[in-house]
């Protein structure tokens, strides 16, 4: 994976008509644990919920990637009112993923901010910084066979599903409903810019 720093931390800041993607404040644990703790919200997820801790495990994680490799998972904040609504970008997939790909494309947001293209409108963003700023032709996203509004966002975004990539996400006990994987993946020849 080649390495954005000089200054990555500063162009991993990125603006939509919407929305703030940037990295993890102080202010954003709070908001960030009650949105990992919403059995609903997480509804799609392994583990379902997550305690404060390891919701905070998830930002320090954020933080180290963010300035490692000047790319990361971000917060989300909507202008209007500063709200955090959850956390959107880009990681590198673990080793239960097939197909050694370098970089995944993902999003959780808050239930409250649900249907109003919000993650849409985030992914695109991360999707732009990747076309336009990383040496990478393919982003993969990836989730549970069953989770029909993250599947729905990737297609919106471009991403294409890749029934050939189905897989059985290690991570999940076996037997479990969101053990079954799909993946899908866009290529930086069939980008678009989005303002």
């Amino acid at each position: 994976m080649r390495q954005v720093l000089d200054h990555g931390i500063a162009r991993m800041r990125k603006e939509t008509p919407r929305l703030i993607l940037r990295p993890w404040e102080t202010r954003d644990r709070a908001p960030f644990a009650a949105i990992n703790a919403d059995p609903e919200t997480r509804q799609y997820f392994y583990p379902r919920l997550l305690t404060k801790a390891g919701s905070d495990a998830v930002v320090d994680a954020a933080i180290v990637d963010l300035a490692d490799d000047g790319f990361g998972f971000l917060a989300v904040e909507r202008k209007a009112d500063g709200a955090l609504i959850g956390g959107a970008g880009l990681s590198c997939p673990g080793p239960e993923v097939p197909g050694g790909y370098e970089l995944e494309l993902g999003w959780i947001l808050g239930r409250p901010y649900w249907r109003q293209g919000y993650a849409t409108e985030a992914s695109l963003a991360c999707l732009d910084f990747v076309w336009d700023e990383l040496e990478i032709d393919t982003v993969i996203g990836y989730t549970s066979t069953i989770n029909a509004p993250s599947r729905r966002t990737m297609e919106r975004i471009g991403m294409t599903y890749v029934p050939a990539a189905d897989f059985e996400d290690t991570t999940v006990p076996a037997g479990h409903v969101l053990r079954p994987h799909v993946l899908y993946r866009i290529e930086r020849a069939g980008r678009a810019r989005h303002a």
